[in-house]
Order: structure tokens, then sequence, then C-alpha cells
């Protein structure tokens, strides 16, 4: 239907005759001539449609916004003075001899060059798609994608399907579930990840695997979740830690260069868990943010401020400062704004203390929690954080993973506010995860990462006997503040995946009940192996500059877990649910 994109149309094709297919992005009538703005996925180019041509011109008529145009026309340079160089075809235009109308458009919801709001443009996807931010997301998507896969297909992986429907296994999140018609009373799951797959794969001597997998988590969403997302799934036999960690590095290193032209460090900066938590507060640090969180303690065990002294004097407890450079013009309002951020992610309250002139001691001072605070206690925490004249100091205090928590956002959260972050991107490995994590309430140990996660130990009794200090050969990859993605070496031993699970609680009938095919695929002769997950969204809506996935994925669900456009999920008939023996039982207060 067309000899060329509309956004290829330079003036290289001077005087010859071209046909383009598009939309209208505007009409303008300027006495009698017809100008419009055709638009494709390549760009635009303005057709002229003169009165002379009758036919082209009658056909244009009744054309607006949105009408999905063919044109047939003579490509002519403009006139010196109305090039627009903003254009790649600012400088012709197209004079038309032939004009169809391929479909009419309706009155648009919403105009295309408007910033209309979320739940409208989801509403009609199929519009907001053509727009030109969604156009370049989606398309620099799949650039990505097909960069991950040059990579790895040169590095001699194999591409393997994995099963959709499977059976429920417990990795954390609620499965989705299936009714099976032919087996009544039985459901599959839809994976949360490919995880037990891709081992079973390396069981099976096929080296080195990858996919781009879609998984299913049944949980509360926000910006960066989707109940169903795209992830990049690696897996290599008879590897250790240096040999994923290089293998991926590699990887985005090239996807990022590859997609965006953007160049990222060479090697990536490594951290412990316990570091990345002691300076940033977070397993994710944001390395474009200088700001750092600094241990005071020492210098705050023997005041009678018990709002510090207890968490000084606790083995399980924190007290941190973050220094706000120039932050001591701060208004109360605005510092008060930062105590109700921080409230949000557990904090019970946000101590600070203005610099103004440091060389007064005290006295130079302002904050309601001086006067607690004796002159070798004010000396320490000066000095430690570096503080200097107009500086602001906030403090957290508390149990230690809680005032890291709240601390870690605030650093975030100042760090935007005042300006101070770098440019460009700044990745990072974090190392050395704890195996396990106690939750106090359900009174049992959970998995820092997932159950097949290899600890540093090969000795499982000595695992079991300390929990809390075993440390696993996990690994994530943080770029800007963003775990891109996680993975481990995996526990290759049937004796010691045995102990874990039972250490999890995880006792020896359940275990044969969710992960017996693993354990039994265990005893034969499993290779060493470990591999890595990237969130393929997350790197896109990354390399889009974008905060939400949603703007990356062609057909994304609300926050509700809702597609506005096709209104899934729906109820089924009657007869469905009867074929599958199911009964629908609303609770009470539910909406019909």
């Amino acid at each position: 239907m067309r000899t060329h994109y509309c956004g290829q149309v330079t003036d290289s094709l001077a005087d010859s005759e071209v046909t383009v297919c598009g939309w209208v992005d505007t009409r303008r009538d300027h006495g009698g001539v017809i100008f419009v703005d055709l638009r494709d996925h390549t760009g635009k180019v303005q057709v002229v449609i003169e009165p002379e041509q009758q036919e082209a011109f009658n056909a244009s008529q009744g054309t607006r916004n949105e009408y999905c145009l063919r044109v047939v026309a003579k490509v002519r340079r403009r006139p010196e003075g109305m090039v627009n160089p903003e254009l790649a075809t600012g400088a012709i235009e197209l004079v038309a001899s032939h004009v169809d109308v391929l479909n009419p458009a309706a009155p648009l919801p919403f105009q295309l060059d408007e910033n209309a709001n979320e739940e409208i443009r989801l509403r009609y996807r199929y519009l907001d798609l053509r727009r030109d931010e969604m156009q370049h997301a989606i398309r620099m998507r799949s650039r990505l994608t097909r960069a991950l896969r040059d990579y790895l297909d040169g590095h001699e992986f194999l591409d393997i399907e994995t099963p959709i429907l499977t059976r429920a296994t417990p990795e954390g999140a609620r499965d989705y579930l299936v009714p099976s018609r032919v087996n009544q009373g039985q459901f599959y799951a839809l994976p949360q990840s490919p995880q037990l797959f891709k081992q079973i794969l390396m069981m099976s001597g096929m080296d080195r695997y990858y996919q781009i997998a879609r998984c299913f988590r049944d949980e509360d969403l926000r910006a960066d979740r989707q109940p169903e997302f795209t992830q990049l799934d690696i897996e290599m036999a008879f590897v250790e830690r240096e040999d994923v960690l290089n293998l991926a590095e590699g990887l985005i290193r090239q996807a990022f260069k590859g997609t965006i032209d953007a160049e990222l460090a060479d090697p990536f900066p490594r951290m412990s868990y316990a570091e990345a938590l002691r300076r940033y507060g977070s397993d994710k640090p944001d390395l474009r943010n200088p700001l750092e969180l600094v241990d005071v303690a020492e210098h705050l065990k023997h005041v009678e401020f018990k709002v510090f002294a207890g968490p000084a004097n606790d083995p399980h407890g924190r007290v941190a400062v973050l220094r706000a450079p120039g932050g001591a013009s701060l208004t109360r309002k605005q510092i008060d704004g930062y105590g109700d951020y921080v409230a949000r992610y557990g904090a019970r309250g946000l101590a600070w203390i203005k610099v103004n002139d440091i060389s007064q001691g005290a006295e130079g001072l302002q904050s309601p929690i001086v006067k607690f605070l004796d002159p070798t206690a004010i000396d320490g925490i000066l000095q430690a954080a570096g503080a200097a004249d107009g500086d602001l100091l906030f403090f957290g205090a508390g149990d230690y993973r809680v005032v890291s928590e709240f601390m870690g956002a605030l650093r975030n959260r100042v760090g935007r506010d005042l300006g101070l972050l770098e440019s460009g991107w700044r990745p990072l490995w974090v190392l050395e995860f704890p195996m396990f994590e106690w939750d106090e309430g359900a009174h049992r140990w959970f998995s820092m990462n997932h159950p097949f996660t290899a600890p540093v130990s090969t000795d499982a009794e000595e695992v079991a006997n300390d929990p809390g200090a075993a440390i696993s050969k996990g690994y994530d990859m943080v770029v800007n503040g963003w775990e891109l993605g996680g993975g481990s070496i995996r526990i290759h031993d049937q004796a010691m995946q045995s102990a874990m699970l039972e250490l999890l609680g995880i006792g020896e009938e359940e275990a044969r009940d969710k992960f017996g095919f693993l354990l039994e695929a265990l005893r034969y002769g499993c290779p060493p192996h470990g591999g890595i997950a990237f969130g393929v969204d997350r790197i896109a809506a990354m390399m889009a500059g974008t905060e939400s996935i949603r703007d990356v994925i062609a057909f994304p669900k609300t926050t509700s877990a809702s597609d506005m456009m096709t209104e899934a999920p729906s109820s089924v008939s009657t007869e469905q649910l009867r074929e599958l023996s199911i009964n629908v039982i609303k609770k009470p207060g539910a909406s019909s």
C-alpha cells in the first residue's frame, strides 16, 4: 500500500512520487488549501491538498485527527524560510494527487497530545499507544529484548520454554490458580518464576539456558509491580559466583549500549548487604546520591535521653544520622513533612538538629533535642557526621532494620529534594546476603531469597545451628536505586536441600509434596549450578526514563489488577463454572 514511511521522505526524494500511509496528526485549512501532518511510527510529514486536485481535495474535506489515510503525492522542496528544522521531513512537503480515507475516526475520548489521566489512557490503550512517547517506549523495549537475546545466543545459551500450567509451590507470593476440567477438584498454578524448571534443566545436561518468561504473582500492586510480568531467566551449570556475575555484567553492559547507547562502568563496583544497609539504609542504594548514613550510637550510650540511649545500648538497635547539606534553610513545616514521610516506613519520630554556627557548640545549634545532649555527645555527633554551618542533621533511632529502612527512604527523598543526584548510570553488585530472616510474629525463619539458594557454608549442621549467621551465595544487580536482577548459586546437594527446607519449617512430607520432583532429581548426579533473573519491565522503564513499568508494557493492569480496555477480570457463565465443579460464594459485603 505504500512506498515509503512518513519519516523517511526527505529532500533526496524531491520531484519523485511516493505513497505514504498513516494517521492525521493535525489538519489545517488555509484559504482553501488543506494541510495535513500525516504520522506513522517513523515520524510526520506535511501533506498539501490543493483545490486543483479535486478528487483528493474532496476526500480530505471531512478529515480530522486520527483519520487513517493513504496518500499518493509528489515530493516538493519547501520554499526558503518555510523549512521546519524540528522535523526530519521538514525540508519537504507532499503535494497530494490522490487521497484515500482508509478509515474515519470517531470523536476522540482524549487528545493524543494532551496529558490525559492514566485511567482514560488505559481504557483506550490502542489510542494511547499511538502517542510518540508510547511508540518510543515500546519500540525501545523491543530493541532491549533483541539485545538480550543477541548476547545470550552469542554465548551459547539455549532458549527453552518452561510450562505455564504447573503445580503450586511456596515461593513467597500467592499463586494464580487455574482449575482443571479434566481432573475435577484439582488446580494448576501459574508460575511465579521458572525457578524449579531451570534447575531441572541444569540437571538434564542443557548447560546454559535462558528464557524471556512470563511470570505471575497474585499480590498487591504498585507502580513497579504487575500481576503478570516479564523476566529474563538465566541458568548455567558447572559455575561459581564469579562466572555468573561476569556473564550478567557483560549482558547488561551490552544491553544498555545497544539499546540507548549508554556506557556502564567496567567492572561494576561491589558491596556487601551489611555495608549497603550501614551506609545507605537499603540493599538497593542509588549511588548517584552522595548522602550516607553515619552510625553515632557510640557517642550516645551515656546520655539520659532514652530515645537515643536505648537503641545505642541495644545490640539489635541503631542510632544513625543523615546530614542534609544546606538543610538548615528548611522550614519547620518542611521538616515536619519529612517526619510524616518516614512514618510510612515505620518511624515513630524524626529528630533533627539545625547547625547554624558550629563554632558556638550547643549555642549554635537549633533543635528540641539539644537540651538532652551533653557537649561530649554533641561534639561526637558533629564530627562523625562531618557537619558544617548551614547543615541539617536528621536522626533515626530504634530497631536496626526499621531505622535502616526509614532512614534509607529519607536519604532518597532528601537527595532528590535538594537536587543532589548526579547524572548518568551507577551500577552496583550487592553480595553476601543473609540466608534467613527471623519473623517474630510467625516465630520462624524465612528464606531471604528462596529455599534453593546455597549457603556459603557447605556444612548443613553449622547452618542449622546458627541460621542468623548464615550467609548466602546470592547476589543482586542494582542500577540507580533499582534492583534490575537477582540470583544465586543453587543448592545442588539433596541432603543440604532437605536440611534447608526443614529449617524453614517445611517438613519431609510437605517437602515431598511440594518439591518431590526436584529432591528426586538432586539424587542423580546434579551439577553445581547458578543463575540470575532480570526484570525486563524494570530495565525498560529505567531506559525510558519513567517511574512506572506500566509505561513500557503494551497492555498493563491497574493497581487493582484490572485491565481497563478488556474489562478483565470478569464473571463467567454458570455453565463454565459447572464444568469445573466450581461454585462461587461471595464474601459478605462484596459487590455483586
